[in-house]
């Protein structure tokens, strides 16, 4: 490694092929950078005579900036090396107490509703006793049953009062997880939107449509994403939601109902950033990579 070159990391469990750590790298390249593609599985946080430092992969101990992005599904043993590089002076976008409140979608509805922010009707349900407690909540339209953690739509489902709880709902509950049940708001007429917030501004956004007889408006399930430039208030209440959970770089989704109602539905930590890229032609990897080095800036 060039040391006089900034050493950018990302956190990862995919390869440098995969489209955000490809994008970055190619970002960072342009900066006079070099960014590495770190595995939380390669790397092992540890003490040596008091002093934190890190096994395994050499590239992640010469790192001046690293971008935890495992994902939604990031597993707990991969946590302690975000907190860990922080203690070793790395620059850390985002730190460990924003990416567990972002990982576990109540704890993020906790910390908008704490913010005054709007957030859906949600009901947080520990065990399947509590399933028919809640769908009570919201009638004859049913309700939204969501995974505390998951990607691109994953695991969502639409349930009505009555039916038998889906499988992969049920595993979740038996595994202690818990799920969320949320209002269920009708896509005709509802607008989808999403903004991707850096370092307190909306550097992109999109609006989101549906595939045809889906409600969920996830462009990896057929969704159609076109570039929109957001109201004044619609980016201050997408970067209030991405303060509010504490995160610097954030996927913010919203939802706006078609009697005017705007819901904060959901914030991401590691948001992909292909579609929107396509959509507004804007280059997102390189705003990332530009607040990297903002912050390295003003560490020295």
């Amino acid at each position: 490694m060039d040391s006089k070159r900034k050493q950018i990391g990302v956190i990862t469990v995919r390869g440098p092929d995969y489209h955000p750590t490809r994008r970055l790298a190619e970002a960072a390249r342009e900066r006079g950078c070099d960014l590495e593609p770190i595995n939380p599985y390669r790397v092992w946080p540890a003490y040596r005579e008091g002093s934190a430092v890190l096994l395994g992969d050499r590239r992640a101990v010469y790192l001046d900036a690293v971008l935890p992005r495992q994902g939604a599904e990031i597993k707990d043993a991969a946590l302690p090396l975000i907190a860990h590089m922080a203690q070793m002076g790395v620059a850390v976008i985002n730190r460990l107490p924003a990416i567990e409140r972002a990982k576990h979608k109540f704890f993020t509805l906790q910390a908008l509703a704490g913010a005054a922010l709007p957030v859906a009707r949600t009901v947080f349900v520990s065990a399947a006793e509590g399933i028919e407690a809640a769908l009570d909540e919201f009638g004859a339209p049913g309700a939204v049953l969501k995974p505390v953690s998951g990607r691109q739509g994953s695991g969502i489902c639409r349930i009505y009062p009555g039916e038998v709880l889906p499988r992969h709902i049920r595993i979740e509950l038996d595994n202690g997880r818990g799920v969320l049940v949320q209002q269920y708001i009708e896509p005709e007429g509802r607008q989808d939107l999403r903004a991707l917030v850096i370092g307190g501004k909306v550097a992109g956004a999109m609006a989101l449509a549906p595939a045809q007889g889906d409600f969920r408006a996830n462009v990896h399930l057929g969704g159609q994403g076109r570039v929109l430039e957001l109201s004044a208030s619609l980016a201050e209440t997408a970067i209030r939601a991405a303060a509010a959970v504490g995160l610097e770089i954030a996927g913010v989704d919203l939802m706006v109902a078609a009697d005017g109602r705007v819901l904060v539905n959901e914030v991401n930590y590691a948001p992909g950033f292909k579609g929107l890229e396509a959509a507004t032609g804007k280059d997102i990897a390189g705003a990332m990579i530009d607040y990297v080095l903002r912050v390295l800036g003003s560490n020295i």
